[in-house]
C-alpha cells in the first residue's frame, strides 16, 4: 500500500475552489469578449483612469477591481505542488481586511484604494543588471506564465488568511533581470502619488514602501509575484497590478503595487524597519517564540473562523527556507 504524506502547507482536495467555477468564470470573459475588449478599454483610457467592470462587483463591492488587457489569463492553472492544509478564506473577507498604509491605517482601506489607478502602469527593473529597463505591466505579465498557487498568509498582528494566490515565481523576473554576480539583495519599491494615495500625506511615513530580500531569498522557489487572486487579476486593496508574495514571512514584507526592482550590492532598509527598527527588522520571517515586543506570535487568529491556533515556525514553509538562514549566527534576529 502507498502511504502519502502531506507536505506541511497542504491542503484536503475538498477545500478547494472548483475547477469549474474557475473555467465558469472564463467562459462569462470570453463570452463577453473582454479579453480583447479590456485591452482596447485599457488602451483608450486616459492616463491614470481605471475602467471599472461590474461583472466582479458594483460601486462600492469590494470585489469591484478594474478591467485589465491581461484579464484572459484567469484562471491560472493551478500548481499543485502549492496547497494547503486550512480551508480557503472567503474572498469577500479577504478583499475587505486588509493593511496597504498608503490608503490609511484602519483595515477597511478597501474603499479608499478603489481611486489607484492600475492602467496604465509601468515597472522598472534597474541597479546591477545587464540592461536596465522599464516595461508595460501587461507585457510583463504576458512574458511570464501564470499559474495559482494556495499560500498561508500570517500577520505580524498575529491573524491569518489562505489565500489562491495566481503569478508567477520571482526567480523567474530574476532570471529575465540577468543580474550582475555584485548584485546580492533585490529592492522593491512601491508608487508615490498623495494625490490619489492620501496615507501618503502623512510625512512621518518614510514614503514610498520599501522592502527586500537576499538573492537567496528571491529566487527561493516560495518566492512569488502575485498578478491576480480567486482566480481573476488582483484588486486595488491587495497590490495590484503586481505585488509581492513571500509565504514564510509575516505580510508587512509582501510589498504592493510595485513600480520598481532593484539589484543592489547593500541591504536596503526597509519601510517598517526605518520607521521603527526596534520592533521591525529586514528579515521579518516568522517564529512563534519570538514575540513582537507589544504582544505574543505564539498563536494566531483564522481570520474567517475566529479561532485560534499555534503558529508555526516560518509558517509552516520551514522544509523549502530553513536552510536559506543556516549560516547566520544571530537566528533571533531573523524573526524580527
Amino acid at each position: 500500500m502507498l502511504i502519502r504524506r502531506r507536505k506541511s502547507w497542504e491542503v484536503r482536495e475538498a477545500d478547494a475552489t472548483p475547477e469549474s467555477a474557475y473555467l465558469n468564470r472564463r467562459a462569462l470573459l470570453a463570452g463577453l469578449g473582454l479579453g480583447a475588449a479590456g485591452a482596447g478599454l485599457a488602451a483608450a483610457a486616459p492616463a491614470r483612469a481605471n475602467v471599472l467592470t461590474s461583472l466582479f462587483g458594483k460601486p462600492g463591492d469590494p470585489l469591484m477591481r478594474p478591467v485589465t488587457p491581461t484579464d484572459d489569463l484567469y484562471p491560472a492553472p493551478r500548481n499543485e505542488a502549492f496547497t494547503l492544509d486550512r480551508e480557503l478564506t472567503p474572498e469577500k473577507i479577504n478583499a475587505t481586511y486588509n493593511n496597504f498604509y498608503e490608503f490609511g491605517s484602519h483595515k477597511e482601506i478597501w474603499r479608499a484604494s478603489q481611486d489607484l489607478p492600475v492602467r496604465p502602469w509601468t515597472v522598472t527593473i534597474d541597479g546591477m543588471v545587464e540592461q536596465e529597463r522599464t516595461v508595460d505591466v501587461d507585457a510583463l505579465i504576458r512574458e511570464m506564465e501564470l499559474e495559482e498557487r494556495l499560500y498561508r498568509h500570517r500577520c505580524v498582528e498575529a491573524w491569518s488568511m489562505t489565500i489562491p494566490w495566481s503569478g508567477f515565481p520571482l526567480a523567474r523576473l530574476v532570471a529575465a533581470a540577468k543580474p550582475l554576480s555584485g548584485a546580492k539583495y533585490v529592492r522593491f519599491e512601491t508608487f508615490e502619488d498623495a494625490s490619489i494615495a492620501p496615507g501618503q500625506k502623512q510625512s512621518w511615513y518614510p514614503w514610498p514602501y520599501v522592502e527586500g530580500v537576499t538573492m537567496a531569498e528571491a529566487t527561493n522557489d516560495l518566492a512569488f509575484i502575485a498578478t491576480g487572486t480567486y482566480g481573476h487579476s488582483i484588486l486595488q486593496q491587495h497590490g495590484a497590478p503586481l505585488r509581492l508574495v513571500l509565504p514564510w514571512k509575516y505580510g508587512f514584507k509582501s510589498i504592493k503595487s510595485l513600480v520598481r526592482i532593484s539589484f543592489v550590492e547593500e541591504r536596503p532598509v526597509s519601510f517598517w524597519e526605518e520607521l521603527l527598527p526596534q520592533e521591525y527588522g529586514f528579515w521579518a520571517n516568522v517564529n512563534p517564540e519570538v514575540p513582537h515586543p507589544r504582544w505574543s506570535q505564539a498563536e494566531e487568529r483564522i481570520l474567517h473562523t475566529g479561532d485560534k491556533v499555534p503558529t508555526l515556525l516560518f509558517n509552516g514553509y520551514g522544509e523549502q527556507v530553513a536552510g536559506l538562514y543556516a549560516d547566520i549566527p544571530d537566528t533571533r534576529a531573523l524573526y524580527m
